[in-house]
This record gives structure tokens, C-alpha cells and sequence, in this order.
């Protein structure tokens, strides 16, 4: 999980995975933009680690950063920095850059790669511009998540992320994670919904759920199979894990986001 101290601008060139913004868990998939800002953790891990047989590789993207102050103290409080100011402010939350904005913002990410000195400051601009101006984007992390997570908590919390997403699979025990992390069951239960905005199994459910959705449309498979291949351990709890989380059976999402 990264902790940076600038705001982040990320697109995925390539590669599928998982990815954490602040209390946020979603699937990553290629082309798509997020923007965060300043010591907002994140984490994104990729379907592909740990299979040794792999052949595409990990994720690949193209990242900025800068520090809001590029810009000088003053500006952001006058009235030609309002918008942009609002802007920042939103990326404390994590920000996903959608629609014909994502479109026109790759474009002008990929040119800037070729860009230095006060062109490349100039084409940022042009970027931070439009994200400021445009409502194509949507807020990551929900509104009750506090950042309060110090360095030695995020390589905490890293090593209870990267242990779930190799295990999510089978029954994790909560001992497990409390001998990880050198706490009591109790305290590790604590310590995590205080860290990640919610309980540690509403968490494994997601992870879950997010997994279950890959398999609904990526491999075909039916709510059953999708069900005990995600490491549920009945089709009704599975259902209304499901339900709970995406708003819609597995039936009515795999019709309204399959191909």
C-alpha cells in the first residue's frame, strides 16, 4: 500500500487486478485513471502475481507526480484556482476518471511523457484543468473514511491486504491475521475496522464478491460456479453477499455488464 506525500495521477496501460483507495476495493482494468491525493493510501495488486505460469506479465501504467505547491501558495485561493482547489480536495478520497474524459485524459498523459521543462508543466495544467471542469469522475473512498494510518501501519495493513488476496479462496481464521500482525484476535478486530472503515470480514466478503464478478464475466461462469470458486461456502450466503454489495444478483449483473 503506497502512502505518498504528492497528489498521483495513474493509468493502467495493462494488466487487471484489484485495487485498494482508502476504504475503496475495486477491480482495475486497462485504460483506466485515477487521481489521488497526498498520503492517501493505495494498493493495487494484479490477477497475475503469484501464478508462476503466468504469460502477461504484471500491470503496467504510467504515473505523475507533483506537489500542489507547484502551482504557488496564492493561487488556489483566488478566484482562477477555486475549481482546482475543490479539485485537490476531492482526490483526498481517490478520484476515477470516467467517460470521454478518461479518453482525452490518456492522450494527454501519454504526450506528456515526451515533454520537459515549462511544456510539461503546461500540459499538466491542461489536465489538472480538465479534471477540475468536468463531472465524468467518480469519489473512491466513501464519505466516513478517515486517513488515519502512519507508516508502520500501512506496511501493517499492506501485509493483512496482500495476505487476503492469497488466501481469500479457503476459510481464513481470524488467529491467523491476529499471529500475522502480533495482536489478540480482539485487538487485530479493532485495529482493522478503526484502519479500514469496516469489519474484517465485511472486507474478505469483497474481495469475494470483486472476484466473483471477474469470473461471472470474464470466464463465463454461472453464479454457482462463480459462488465456491470465490471461497463461499453456500450458494445463498454467496447470493446475498452478492446482492448486499453490488446492488443485483450475480444473474442481472452478468446481463447488464457481459458482452
Amino acid at each position: 500500500m503506497a502512502l505518498p506525500s504528492e497528489y498521483q495521477l495513474f493509468m493502467i496501460l495493462k494488466g487487471r487486478g484489484t485495487q485498494f483507495i482508502g476504504d475503496s476495493i475495486r477491480p482495475y482494468r486497462e485504460g483506466e485513471i485515477t487521481f489521488t491525493g497526498p498520503n492517501l493510501p493505495h494498493l493495487r495488486k494484479s490477477d497475475v502475481e503469484g501464478k508462476k505460469d503466468s504469460k502477461d506479465g504484471y500491470s503496467e501504467g504510467i504515473v505523475i507526480y507533483f506537489n500542489g505547491n507547484f502551482l504557488g501558495e496564492n493561487l488556489l485561493q483566488k478566484e482562477e484556482g477555486i475549481k482546482l482547489n475543490q479539485l485537490f480536495k476531492k482526490s483526498l478520497r481517490g478520484l476515477l476518471v470516467q467517460g470521454n474524459t478518461a479518453y482525452e485524459v490518456q492522450k494527454l498523459m501519454q504526450n506528456l511523457l515526451h515533454l520537459e521543462g515549462p511544456e510539461s508543466v503546461l500540459e499538466l495544467l491542461k489536465i489538472l484543468n480538465l479534471l477540475s471542469e468536468t463531472k465524468d469522475m467518480e469519489v473512491l473512498a466513501s464519505p466516513g473514511y478517515i486517513n488515519s494510518l502512519k507508516q508502520g501501519d500501512t506496511e501493517r495493513m499492506n501485509t493483512v491486504y496482500a495476505y487476503v488476496m492469497r488466501h481469500f479462496r479457503r476459510k481464513i481464521a481470524l488467529e491467523e491475521l491476529a499471529e500475522l500482525t502480533n495482536m489478540t484476535p480482539t485487538s487485530f478486530s479493532r485495529y482493522f475496522k478503526v484502519h479500514a472503515n469496516k469489519t474484517f470480514s465485511e472486507f474478505v466478503s469483497e474481495i469475494r464478491i470483486g472476484h466473483a464478478c471477474k469470473l461471472l464475466l470474464e470466464e463465463n461462469m454461472n453464479a454457482s460456479q462463480a459462488c465456491y470458486a470465490s471461497g463461499f461456502e453456500t450458494l445463498s450466503n454467496f447470493n446475498k453477499q452478492f446482492k448486499g454489495i453490488t446492488n443485483r444478483t450475480p444473474i442481472a449483473y452478468k446481463q447488464e455488464f457481459g458482452n
